[in-house]
């Protein structure tokens, strides 16, 4: 005759069960907190150094015999201005003991970026175009769109800069010319240096 093996009880189940849906729980809530939160490591004096980089690229620039040189300054600029900005922005997170991949980080780059590479495709095809007046108004443009669609994850005064950048952009489109260093010194200099001290002040270097 077969031995009968008694089932476990309910009771001895609950314990398993009700650690397994704690744990649950807790990684849900940990991800919500996450995906919640602000993106704060946008650097305030980082970008004062942006915009000091970007006032001297453009008396550089205005001295330039040609478009090719012109458009070189402002690629040189451009490069080294993102290497202080992610520089710093590394710094200001490890200073928060915070990930500079956590999700907040990873959502305002991502949106960040597509507006960035659009302006140099752009740049690209506007150059061998003989177009290059242009490139004031569109570099300010959609660098201010990349800033206002990443700083929805970040502080409020992140995507107050990127419309500031867009409305000087629209200005420096339907303006002559000549006035392009000028906006770009304004801009990328200007306005880098206004809201980074803001930055700075406000939440922290």
């Amino acid at each position: 005759m077969a031995s009968i093996h008694p089932l476990r009880r309910p009771a001895e189940q609950a314990p398993v069960a009700l650690d397994l849906r704690a744990m649950d729980n807790l990684r849900y809530i940990r991800e919500t907190m996450e995906g919640a939160a602000s993106f704060t490591a946008v650097p305030g004096w980082g970008g004062v150094l942006i915009g000091c980089t970007a006032i001297a690229a453009s008396v550089i620039a205005s001295r330039q015999p040609t478009a090719e040189l012109w458009l070189a300054t402002w690629v040189i600029s451009a490069a080294i201005s993102a290497l202080i900005g992610s520089a710093a922005m590394v710094r200001k997170a490890r200073r928060a003991d915070t990930s500079i991949l956590s999700r907040p980080s990873r959502k305002f780059v991502l949106s960040l970026s597509p507006p960035l590479v659009a302006g140099a495709l752009l740049t690209f095809a506007l150059y061998h175009a003989g177009a290059t007046a242009v490139l004031p108004g569109l570099w300010l443009i959609l660098y201010g769109a990349g800033v206002v669609t990443g700083g929805a994850f970040s502080v409020r005064v992140v995507p107050a800069m990127g419309v500031a950048f867009m409305l000087l952009g629209t200005a420096a489109l339907f303006s002559p010319a000549a006035w392009g260093n000028v906006f770009m010194a304004a801009g990328f200099g200007g306005l880098h240096l206004i809201f980074g001290a803001m930055i700075a002040w406000r939440h922290g270097g």
